[in-house]
Order: C-alpha cells, then structure tokens, then sequence
C-alpha cells in the first residue's frame, strides 16, 4: 500500500512539473500581415468569404474592432516593427509618394532610421530564434535588410508589391526590377510560384530548420494578397462564380448588417455612399459580368492566404507546437479604392484584363473604388484616406495564457501597440530610451495584455491623443472622439468631428454641437504634429501625380536618360496640344 501511495505522489509530482513547465515556457509568436484589406473581408468580421482558419483563431482569442493603422504598407509595418510612429521611425509617407521636398528630411527617409529598433532584435536578444519571409518594404539598404535587423533567416520581397505568379515581374515600373532578398542576399528566384504558397513554404522551412535549439520562435509573415495586381489560383475562383452578382452596394450593406450581428459595430450604424461608388443598376450587362469577376477573384485571394494560414496551423499542431503558440493576425491598411487609371497604358503593354485570364497568369486585377466601399463596409474611405476605412483594420490575438476566448474588444487601439504587447508576452524587457547602450527612439505604444485578459477595460484614457498623417490626410483620436481632414476626391480639406462609439461610419459632423471639444482637438492635433516633425504638404500635391513624378525621377531617367526625357517631353507636349484643344472648342 505505501508503495502504492508513494507512486501515485511521484505521479502527481511529475504532471505538478509538466504543467509547471508548460507555464513556464515562452510561447512561439506568429504575426500574419494581409495587405490591403478591408474592415470585413474576413468572416469573423463580417465578410462572406471563407476564412475559417482565421475564424478560428477569432473564436480562441480577441478580436479588436477599434484597431487603427496607417493608409498605406511601410508607414504600417515600419510602426508594427519598431512601435515608433511612422514619422519617427523615418516612414513620414510611402516613398513612392513623397514629393522631392520631403525625401531625405528628418523621418522622411523612406527607409528605417538607424537609431530605431525593431521587434525581431528584440526577441532575438532575448533569446527567441527569428524568421521573416514576404513583403518587407522598410528599406532596401544593405543596413536595413532583415539580416541585419533582427531576424536569423529572410526571405523578403522589399518593395510595395510584385506579381504573384511571377516574381520577378514588377507590377508597376517603379524600379529596374523587384528587389528580393535571402538572408541578406540576392537569391535564385523560382520562375513561377503562387506567393502566399511560397511565403508559408518559407516560414515552415525555417520553423523546422531550427526546432533542434530548443528556443521559441517569432515568425513574421508578410503577405502580398491582396494588393494588386490581385490574382489567386483558378480552384479558388470557381467558387466565387456568381456570388457578387447583385453587386457592391448590396454587399456593403449585408457586410454591414454582419459586422452588427456580430457585435463588432453599434446596431443602426449609418453609413455614407462614397463619392467614387458606381451606380450597379446603370451598368450594361458585359460590365456587370465584368465587375462581379473582379470580386470573385479579389475573394479568391483572400481565401487563398486563409487556406495557407491552414496549412502553417497544421504545421504547428503535428509538432506539438500550436498550443503554446500566439498569433497576431492584421492588414496593413484598408482596402484598394485607386482605379490604376494613369498606368493603363503601361499595363496594357505589360498584362492582359480580359474576363476569362483575369486571376491567373499574365492578368491583372485591380478592384477599384466601388468594390473597395464594400471591403471598408460600414466604414468612409479606403487606402491612403484618414477615414476609417482607410486606417481601421481587422486585428486578432489569438493564444495569450489568460486571455479571453471568443471576445471583442472595442476600445481605440494602435498597431505601435503590438510591439509592447508581443515583448511582454514573449517576458522580454521594453526598452526605453536606449538599446546595448546607443540612444534610440522609444517604442511608444501600449501593451495589450491587460485587455486581452479583460476585454471591458481601456489601454488609453478619454483624453489622450492619438495623432495620424499622411500624404496631408489628418486625424486625432481622444476616447471615442475623432477629427479627420481628408482631401479630395474623398473629402472637402476641412477639418470634421465624429462620435466613433456610435458613428464608425464618419456620417454625422459633432462640430456645431461639440464646439470646444473641436477646437481642443485641433490645437492637440497641431501640438501633436509639431513634436513629430510632420510636414505639411507642397502646394498642389496630388499623390496620383507625384507617383508619376518619382517613378520618371528614380527609375526611368536613371535607367534611359535621353530616351526617358524625349518621352516626356512628348508627353507633356501631348498633354499641352490635348488642352489647348478643349480650350478651343470651349471658345467655339
């Protein structure tokens, strides 16, 4: 009998010790990166499309439906890697749309600054094995590369974005080539390959390749889908063949009605009919097929990346890793809503649109505004806007010990607040104002543990300010009160006072009636620009044309020089002769 007991005890001192054991150990971090989507393009926001992997990872964790990010991919992920505001960290606007002016001033570099850093030299410094593969867009300098800042293997794409099924081939010319970089290095690219496939492939390889060291890992995953040119493989497609044929104002408000059943936004939230959305009913048949085809395939994308979520998820699992793993799942702005109209011409030469390639191959997909206000739904604005559709993303947290399972949390939340939260999850010392003794920005955000734990608590106080700008598009948060100052063609260049408690739509302007809350805001937004070296916008500055102006300045005179000016001499001498025609006629 006593020997019975004593074994019985020893039994229950070693599960007393796994258990200890298991708290003990740090868990792996995995961040997922989708690009360009919308407030409810996944399911467990509101969406119709299938994405049961990330669903899931809802269902086990938080959702934050008051997440805010910037307009655009490296101003975002620059803040998500170092949790130092875009204008600190040396991403004031994404260089492809600086003006001259700006580039090279002080946070204006379009490349991480050196005294920043980022969340993979931190984990790695304490203790965790590092791994990144897919867009990184922070800066292409030999010093700016992943292997040097933080991460122990890299696959990267370093730039705004690239075809999908061939690497190699840029979808814009905005440069010589697409930059891709392993470990630091030039890599062999493969031919052909579906990126979200060959991202997964990556992280997988690299969480393998290292299991033997007995540390936890931190992968970071950054997706293409969907930016364009938006393309998925054809199994996808199919099973979106006649979903969108009722078309985007339908879908927005079924979206709409969604996000409210799921208690992500207040029951009757109102929303505004975009400037740019088409009329559905006025289009001819062919262009309603036409249309519905964009959103099939922009579906079948998102669907795409959900479906490697999967396989990585199961990855995990047949490694006994999942269970002390934690994932952070998020977009890096809103939806697309550019319709690509001034790169027609280049497109035309380089991609075919037809209906029946569009997703596949050598076809290029670009949604447009319409289907971007369905994607934003119930939200105002899109990518590049200071509406919420353009800085309110879906963000999930899923595998946090302690935390809460299938909640939402909707107080105002910042994605400089990923940083802190991942460091004291991973029990990795925040650093102040130095880093191995040199200066450094401090990471300014707030961790997200506590509400995690609580989704009913607050991580910021009613009156703290949280300041936004980019490219001149402006907003200020205190609590659940915003202004926003967006340009046309989205907005008026005057600054509007919205409830966002009741009113994430942006429809009613508190101005008249909340007069001094106005002004104050106002004053905190300038007081707030003014400490991070914001700088205001040339006179005339239109991102559409200064897009047009860098690609000409930094890829087509450095790379043809006489041919590149003679082309655009002619062009401006075309555009001169095209005006002063319609100035004749209107004289006539």
């Amino acid at each position: 009998m006593m020997l019975k007991r004593l074994w019985f005890l020893m039994l229950g001192l070693c599960a007393a010790l796994h258990v200890q054991a298991a708290t003990d150990a740090r868990p792996n971090i995995v961040v997922l990166v989708a690009d360009d989507w919308g407030f409810t393009d996944v399911g467990a926001f509101g969406g119709e499309i299938a994405t049961p992997h990330l669903d899931a990872l809802a269902r086990s964790g938080v959702r934050f439906a008051n997440f805010h990010v910037a307009a655009s991919c490296s101003p975002t992920r620059s803040m998500l890697l170092t949790g130092v505001d875009n204008h600190r960290n040396g991403h004031g606007n994404l260089r492809e749309t600086m003006p001259g002016e700006h580039l090279g001033k002080p946070g204006y570099l379009g490349s991480l600054v050196p005294n920043v850093v980022t969340l993979g030299t931190l984990l790695q410094a304490g203790g965790y094995r590092t791994y990144i593969a897919g867009k990184w867009n922070v800066g292409n300098e030999p010093h700016n590369l992943p292997n040097r800042r933080g991460f122990d293997r890299s696959f990267i794409m370093g730039d705004t974005g690239s075809d999908n099924w061939e690497p190699e081939k840029r979808y814009l010319p905005h440069s010589a080539r697409v930059n891709w970089y392993e470990d630091g290095k030039p890599p062999v690219m493969p031919k052909e390959f579906f990126s979200s496939t060959f991202f997964v492939d990556k992280t997988i390889d690299y969480i393998r390749s290292g299991a033997a060291s007995g540390k936890p890992f931190f992968a970071y995953v950054g997706f293409q889908a969907n930016h364009v040119p938006v393309q998925a493989p054809q199994a996808f497609i199919d099973k979106y063949k006649g979903r969108y044929d009722a078309g985007w104002t339908a879908l927005r408000e079924a979206r709409r009605n969604k996000a409210v059943e799921l208690g992500l936004i207040p029951k009757d939230t109102p929303m505004v009919t975009m400037v740019t959305t088409g009329d559905w009913a006025a289009l001819s048949a062919k262009d309603r097929q036409y249309q519905a085809r964009l959103m099939e395939v922009y579906a079948a994308m998102t669907e795409s990346l959900d479906y490697e979520v999967g396989r990585l998820i199961a990855y995990l699992k047949s490694t006994g890793e999942y269970d002390n793993t934690v994932f952070v799942f998020l977009s890096d702005n809103g939806p697309e809503g550019s319709d690509y109209r001034e790169a027609d011409l280049w497109l035309r030469f380089n991609y075919s649109r037809d209906l029946e390639r569009l997703g596949g191959k050598g076809a290029y997909v670009v949604p447009g505004p319409s289907w971007a206000s369905a994607s934003a739904s119930p939200l105002n604005t899109f990518k590049f806007y200071a509406g919420e559709g353009g800085i309110r993303s879906p963000l999930i947290i899923s595998g946090v010990a302690g935390a809460a399972r299938n909640q939402i949390h909707n107080g105002l939340t910042h994605v400089t607040d990923i940083l802190p939260t991942l460091l004291d999850v991973a029990r990795v010392a925040r650093p102040g104002a130095s880093f191995q003794g040199q200066p450094i920005e401090p990471p300014t955000g707030r961790s997200l543990v506590p509400v995690l734990a609580d989704p009913a608590l607050r991580v910021r106080s009613a009156d703290e300010p949280l300041g936004y700008e980019l490219s001149g598009n402006k907003a200020l948060f205190k609590g659940d009160l915003k202004i926003a100052l967006n340009n046309p063609p989205m907005g008026d260049g005057q600054w509007h006072l919205y409830d966002l408690r009741t009113d994430p739509g942006e429809t009613k302007d508190l101005q008249q009636q909340r007069p001094q809350e106005f002004a104050a805001m106002q004053a905190a937004y300038a007081a707030w620009a003014n400490a991070n070296g914001v700088l205001p916008m040339p006179e005339g500055y239109n991102p559409v044309k200064q897009v047009l102006i860098n690609s000409f300045v930094n890829y087509w005179i450095p790379t043809y020089r006489i041919t590149a000016l003679a082309v655009l001499a002619g062009l401006v001498g075309l555009l001169a002769a095209v005006l002063a025609i319609r100035r004749r006629r209107r004289a006539a």
